[in-house]
């Protein structure tokens, strides 16, 4: 049985965006929806929904708020500093519920809320639906700033998620981060991109000014980092990793291959 939960348990960590209720419903056929394996493997729901940045929609809300190490209270309770207040949330069914007032408190609260108006204007101007979460961290001594942006299509098999996540020291003047990139397309087949950066730099002051322009410059040059190389893919090796489909658009009936005039039905080009 331990061998049993440490394999399911890896497949739940391993999940792609927006896809842990079809692994959870596939898990539950799987076991006769045995209740004693599923609480056996809520630490990988907790660590998967925390590595993730799982949003939630707070009943009675209407944007999707963060969860994460950063903004837990133990207990399976995280808070929200935007809209002050803290929920419970069921890690296996994504859910939160319970929700109260939570007003943040400490000496780094005018930074973070500062830091909070002015990285929600970056992403409202460059993501087209994303949450964002500030959090002091390391008994105030430090800042996590998360932000994640989910698309998903599962009706045309595909689903994406971008995250970033940074550290700031006022102390060291230093902001540190990782960006992440995770898409995974499965129609008639299995590809999953999962790409990420590191962000180090040096501030020159702690104001959110400074703070605000260099998270907008690594998330930029990242962008940009990945556009090329989305080009470079699907010209080079992507282009090479699958016959194009003829110039009739249709895929080949390999079973009528004997009737096709591969020069003419196939390709497209003159008999001769």
């Amino acid at each position: 049985m331990a061998s049993n939960s440490a394999a399911l348990a890896s497949f739940v960590e391993s999940t792609p965006p927006g896809e842990l209720q079809d692994v959870t419903k596939a898990i539950k056929s799987i076991l006769a929806d045995d209740p004693s394996v599923l609480q056996s493997l809520a630490p990988a729901f907790e660590k998967y929904n925390e590595e993730q940045f799982t949003t939630v929609k707070l009943p009675g809300g209407s944007e999707e708020v963060i969860v994460s190490s950063h903004n837990s209270l133990g207990g399976g309770r995280y808070y929200d500093v935007a809209n002050q207040s803290s929920f419970a949330f069921d890690h296996a069914t994504q859910r939160a519920s319970a929700v109260q007032s939570h007003v943040l408190e400490g000496s780094q609260s005018d930074l973070v809320k500062s830091l909070l108006k002015s990285l929600y204007q970056h992403t409202l101007e460059h993501y087209p639906k994303s949450s964002l979460g500030v959090y002091p961290i390391e008994n105030d001594s430090a800042i996590a700033v998360v932000t994640v942006a989910n698309k998903y299509s599962p009706n045309n098999f595909w689903n994406g998620r971008w995250r970033s996540h940074y550290i700031i020291s006022p102390s060291a003047s230093t902001l540190t981060g990782l960006l992440r990139v995770d898409v995974h397309y499965y129609e008639d087949g299995n590809v999953r991109l999962k790409t990420s950066k590191p962000v180090s730099v040096t501030l020159s002051s702690t104001s959110t000014t400074e703070i605000s322009r260099q998270i907008a410059l690594a998330e930029k040059k990242y962008q940009e980092d990945l556009n090329r190389a989305f080009g470079s893919l699907s010209e080079g090796a992507f282009k090479a990793l699958r016959r194009q489909l003829p110039i009739t658009r249709q895929k080949l009936e390999w079973d009528k291959i004997s009737g096709y005039r591969l020069g003419q039905d196939i390709g497209g080009g003159r008999s001769r």
